[in-house]
This record gives structure tokens, C-alpha cells and sequence, in this order.
């Protein structure tokens, strides 16, 4: 982890189709209900923006162990969400299992359709969704863990931090936007903890 403001390439991302497919491995617990608190734990939630993340592991060449991940971004704290936000095609029954096994260990799975443009390009963009969900949360948290590198996601940072909220982070460098990382409190390259986060290879 190092601390921001750390000069990074400012670059826009496209949506990638590609998806990993998932083995079952043992769940991570989360907080059901929010309302409720045991101890003065520190709680975090977290917010990864899939097109980001796929990216990077196809730029870092490796392939994504989510409970690995999972756990790396939680440390030591407690969980109370663990958002995962994906575009979806309804006729991909691989994307499918796979995001079932997701809902099942741990992430709460936020989805939307591609959509597609008259010239055959296709398009989708869940950086409301993440908004909305990091200003709803922000009175539940101390900490938020942001796995995503657009810059369209400072205003939401800002916010909760106003409130209180300790952001960090989470992004391949060379995608890393100025001014989003300019907002937040700490950074992590991903490309420094792909070793804790990538699934062993089968011989």
C-alpha cells in the first residue's frame, strides 16, 4: 500500500467480455444486518468495478482467486458489504454460474445489460450504481475499499469522505485516475498483491 497523491497514466477503459470461471471454496461471513454492532471492530465495505479488475488480470496475466481477494481487501476488519459490479449478457451460462457462485461466497452482485449501438459497439457503465451504494453505506463504515480507476467516481469519493469515511484505492497503476486517487487516502497497486490474490496453478 502506498500513500497518494502517486502520478499514474490517466486512460479510459473498455468493457471487458471476457469472464473467469469460479471453484467452490469456502465462504467469507459477512454482516447481515448493518444496524447492528458487537464490538468496535473497525467495519468495511467493499466496491469493485468487474471491468477494472478484469482488465488488470488480463494486463497482469493472471487469473483471480475472488476468496483470495476477497480477503485481501478485508485484512483484519469485519465485513459489511462486498459489492461486485458487472455488465451482463443473459445468453452466457458460464457468466452465469459464475456470478451464482459469487452471490453464494460472500458479494452481493450488482448487474446490468450491455447496451448496444447503432455502429455495433457496445456499452455499459455502473458507476451510479457504485455512487448510490458508497453514499448509502457511508453511515455504516469507517473504511471503503474502491477497486476501480474512474475518475467519474471522485464526486462519490469526496462525499463520504466529508462523512467520515477512509477510502482506499484499489487499482492496476497504469489505469489509475489522477484525480480519482487525489480524493482518496491510500492506494494499492494491484500489480503488488497479485501473488495474494491469484488462484495456484493446477499441475
Amino acid at each position: 500500500m502506498q500513500l497518494i497523491p502517486r502520478p499514474q497514466l490517466n486512460k479510459k477503459l473498455s468493457i471487458e467480455s471476457e469472464q473467469q470461471q469460479a471453484f467452490e471454496q469456502p465462504r467469507v461471513r459477512v454482516i447481515e444486518n448493518p444496524n447492528v454492532s458487537n464490538d468496535d471492530q473497525e467495519r468495511v465495505a467493499i466496491f469493485i468495478d468487474a471491468s477494472n479488475l478484469f482488465y488488470a488480470a488480463t494486463h497482469l496475466n493472471v487469473e483471480i482467486d475472488y476468496t483470495k481477494l476477497l480477503r485481501c481487501l478485508i485484512k483484519k476488519r469485519k465485513l459489511l458489504r462486498a459489492y461486485f459490479y458487472t455488465v451482463i449478457d443473459s445468453t452466457n451460462k458460464k457468466q452465469q454460474s459464475f456470478l451464482l457462485w459469487m452471490r453464494r461466497n460472500g458479494y452481493r452482485v450488482v448487474t446490468k445489460e450491455l447496451i448496444q449501438h447503432p455502429n455495433g459497439s457496445k456499452k455499459a457503465n455502473l458507476d451510479v450504481e457504485i455512487a448510490i451504494d458508497m453514499l448509502t453505506l457511508a453511515r455504516y463504515c469507517s473504511t471503503f475499499v474502491l477497486l476501480s480507476a474512474e475518475s467519474e467516481l471522485i464526486y462519490a469519493v469526496n462525499a463520504v469522505s466529508y462523512q467520515g469515511v477512509q477510502v482506499e484505492v484499489v487499482s492496476l497503476g497504469l489505469l489509475a485516475s489522477d484525480s480519482l486517487l487525489s480524493v482518496a487516502d491510500c492506494y494499492t497497486d494491484l500489480e503488488e498483491i497479485k501473488q495474494n490474490i491469484q488462484k495456484e496453478r493446477t499441475r
